[in-house]
């Protein structure tokens, strides 16, 4: 048996005083989590900083409704009932596993929330034989439904078309700071400097499975280097790129497949058709990073193709030669 579980209550087991505890405690903590975003958004995202703190002073509108009916009803004092001593009871994902993923996914979350705070509203309402209980939990329902409109009034109210437009730039900088610079990094660094020991190899060699495990040794070996070198460069506070592990993560994954797409080919047992398929890969992979500082570094395609074809040339026939001689 799971530990805990064996003590948890079923919601439908639940008296109305219990609901009404399990709604106030559950306001309170959506409107700590609303606090939370805007705490984490208010030095980049002001105005979205706004629109959240207006949705937490909702909550703790509707917890104090819920706290004056229970008071009514039942006295002052409200029994300790939580999300969590509740089976089936919907949760809430911890606070630090949403605010670092972005504007975007913050605003998702927060969507999520008014959806499962309107259905628990409209099941306790259904529950409640007190009409004013039900009453009560019934305009809720239908405040967290229209808590969508809500959010967009209070956006319309923060979020001008100047804000909106400045918060989607900088969510935009913050994406390619943190996640395509390290990626194009650890993309260009896998996909050229491997070149060379992976074809040396394959050319002094002529040996499939000789040329993948270096290829493999090469990438993965270079891809914990680049994760490691990214993540301990720069803590991210000063320069603003972001969270090191993210970054880090970013230029060690890009790295590791940068080098194992040219060096996967050579599973094929048959030489000459290993090189040519590791050829074809390597020139999709140098015209993606060219694709790639053109899309989000605004380097012109042309250039971008130039230096990267390029120095993959170089690379490429220094390996050749190396392992010719």
């Amino acid at each position: 048996m799971i530990p805990g579980f064996a003590n948890r209550r079923r919601f439908k087991d639940l008296s109305e005083q219990e609901i009404l505890a399990l709604a106030i405690s559950s306001e309170e903590d959506d409107a700590r989590i609303y606090r939370s975003y805007a705490e984490r958004l208010r030095a980049d995202y002001p105005a979205s900083a706004a629109v959240f703190d207006g949705m937490a002073s909702e909550e703790d509108e509707h917890r104090r409704r819920l706290i004056d009916l229970h008071s009514a009803r039942f006295g002052k004092v409200i029994p300790l009932i939580r999300r969590e001593h509740v089976s089936g009871y919907y949760g809430r994902r911890p606070v630090w596993l949403i605010e670092n993923l972005g504007l975007e996914r913050i605003r998702e979350e927060a969507a999520q929330m008014e959806h499962d705070a309107e259905r628990f509203y409209t099941m306790a309402a259904a529950q409640s034989t007190d009409a004013a209980t039900r009453k009560l939990l019934g305009d809720l329902a239908a405040a967290e439904a229209s808590h969508s409109e809500t959010a967009d009034a209070l956006a319309e109210e923060h979020l001008g078309s100047d804000e909106k437009t400045a918060e989607e730039n900088a969510a935009h900088r913050q994406f390619v700071l943190t996640w395509v610079q390290p990626g194009l990094a650890g993309l260009m660094d896998g996909s050229v400097s491997t070149l060379a020991p992976i074809f040396a190899v394959a050319f002094a060699t002529q040996d499939t499975w000789t040329t993948f495990l270096v290829g493999l040794a090469a990438s993965v070996g270079a891809g914990i280097s680049m994760g490691f070198t990214e993540a301990a460069s720069d803590d991210g506070q000063l320069s603003g790129r972001g969270s090191p592990i993210k970054r880090g993560i970013a230029a060690g994954v890009m790295t590791t497949i940068g080098g194992l797409g040219h060096a996967l080919p050579y599973l094929i047992p048959e030489f000459w058709t290993a090189t040519i398929t590791a050829f074809f890969v390597v020139f999709v992979e140098l015209w993606a990073i060219a694709w790639i500082q053109n899309r989000y570094m605004q380097t012109p395609f042309l250039r971008a193709a130039f230096q990267v074809v390029l120095g993959g040339a170089l690379v490429f026939a220094a390996g050749a030669l190396i392992g010719s001689g």
